[in-house]
């Protein structure tokens, strides 16, 4: 062989080399790339809320939000469980991960798993209310149904005058969603 040869070869063989080191690199951090989780989002009680919750996961540069599911009050949010929450056991995870949530949002949005019943098994409850005149009133309304047993779901809406909510019909019933309400100050419209 010659040495321009040699030289050739070399050269090739550092190529080789070189591509298959940023193969491994890129497949590597694809490999760690965190999949997006799918969670249930508290307080995501009407669509002006999504721009309120695209703002929150700002102050979060961990945890990037992939989309928002309004309709269902759900989110998918691309996060490494393992590095966010080292030796946290999966409800621990959502735990911690509501706490960050309610911290960066001044406890207006939180996360809690998703429903464990299918929505053709839940009711859907409307109830007309008034005076709800700001975001404020309505995540008033809307704080004091969501928490409740049973209920899955909860929107309150001033453009619409109403809070809905959708429930487990076995755990409540439309008298105690009203009830709560009505505790909260809110006034049910009557027809």
């Amino acid at each position: 062989m010659t040495a321009e040869s040699n030289r050739m070869r070399r050269r090739r063989i550092g190529r080789v080399f070189r591509d298959s080191v940023l193969m491994i690199l890129f497949l590597s951090v694809a490999a760690e790339a965190a999949e997006p989780i799918k969670h249930q989002i508290t307080g995501l009680f009407s669509t002006e809320r999504e721009a309120d919750l695209r703002e929150t996961f700002k102050e979060l540069p961990d945890f990037k939000l992939v989309s928002i599911d309004f309709k269902n009050a759900e989110a998918s949010v691309e996060y490494d469980p393992a590095k966010e929450f080292p030796n946290a056991k999966p409800e621990q995870v959502i735990e911690r991960f509501d706490n960050l949530l309610r911290q960066a949002s001044r406890h207006t949005f939180g996360i809690k798993p998703l429903r464990s019943l299918p929505k053709d098994k839940l009711t859907l409850i409307e109830i007309p209310v008034v005076g709800l005149d700001c975001k404020g009133c309505c995540l008033g309304a809307y704080d004091s149904i969501y928490k409740l047993p049973g209920v899955e779901m909860a929107t309150a809406s001033f453009k619409l005058g109403r809070v809905t909510a959708l429930i487990n019909p076995e755990k409540i019933d439309r008298v105690e969603l009203e009830t709560a309400l009505k505790q909260r100050g809110v006034q049910l419209k009557t027809e």
